[in-house]
């Protein structure tokens, strides 16, 4: 996994829980981009790596 790879999925799962959506990340050419999954469509031109759900994942606690 590359580094860059690594920094979006990061800021994508924080940005998951700030917001408290959920966001999709996708790469379109060479960058990565984040957006809330319901603002995607099918017939964008993406390739969505991954969606990121706030409500899948408990505090440690």
């Amino acid at each position: 996994m590359s580094h860059d790879l690594a920094v979006a999925q990061q800021h994508a799962f924080q940005l998951a829980r700030i917001l408290m959506v959920p966001v999709t990340l996708f790469k379109s050419g060479s960058e990565y981009g984040v957006l809330p999954s319901t603002e995607l469509d099918a017939d964008d031109d993406l390739d969505v790596i991954n969606e990121f759900d706030p409500h899948m994942f408990r505090p440690a606690h």
